[in-house]
């Protein structure tokens, strides 16, 4: 086992053990649920989709009823989480394919899912992790990116070479798990303009790539 591999399991033990409860953040009572409001975060707080979402999907309930409403309503209704009409034109754009092409079921394959408007890795990952259990890779958002890259763990800038970086050191058990954890230490330890160095779980193990001095 390399010593970056074993360093990564300690980081994994470590924040584990500082954030218990670490899960996704965005409200959804279903795989379709969870994959328009994966969408809508795009450029955007969860906490912001979730405001929205709370009357959006009393509203809308199934791929269906995103297809009967004109366009132009459903930018109305999303309008809040930021570049409404591409989101809307790629929420309708999906709900379109779910039913035509899977019955009106949330495809459960990375393959299937990025068929769908509006899906690329991340959004898929998302959806095959969290509402299916699926591990079929990692999540990588702004979080997870900047701090994987601080602790070390990867080079790269490109979304889909972090995520292939972070397979290989990260158990497949984690994967779901993994970028929950990046993520709660990004927003509360890991900031992207003043790192919390000093009251850090990871401080002993971090190399701080990326970390400005004067701003620790």
């Amino acid at each position: 086992m390399t010593e970056n591999k074993k360093r990564t399991f300690e980081i994994i033990k470590r924040l584990k053990k500082e954030y218990p409860d670490a899960h996704c953040e965005l409200t959804y009572a279903s795989a379709f649920e969870l994959l328009v409001a994966t969408i809508l975060s795009a450029q955007c707080t969860d906490e912001r989709v979730n405001v929205v979402t709370a009357t959006l999907f009393r509203k809308y309930r199934s791929p269906q009823d995103y297809l009967k409403v004109a366009q132009e309503e459903l930018e109305l209704d999303i309008r809040p989480t930021g570049f409404f009409r591409n989101k809307a034109k790629s929420i309708q754009g999906a709900s379109r394919k779910i039913i035509e092409n899977f019955g009106g079921d949330i495809p459960q394959t990375m393959e299937e899912l990025l068929t769908l408007n509006g899906v690329a890795r991340k959004t898929a990952n998302v959806v095959l992790g969290n509402a299916f259990g699926i591990a079929s890779g990692v999540v990588v958002d702004t979080h997870v990116s900047r701090v994987s890259h601080r602790l070390g763990l990867t080079e790269n800038v490109a979304p889909e070479k972090i995520e292939k970086d972070l397979t290989v050191l990260v158990p497949q058990k984690d994967w779901i798990l993994f970028p929950h954890l990046l993520i709660a230490q990004g927003r509360k330890i890991c900031q992207a303009r003043k790192p919390k160095c000093e009251i850090c779980v990871l401080e002993s193990i971090c190399p701080k790539i990326g970390v400005i001095p004067n701003d620790r």
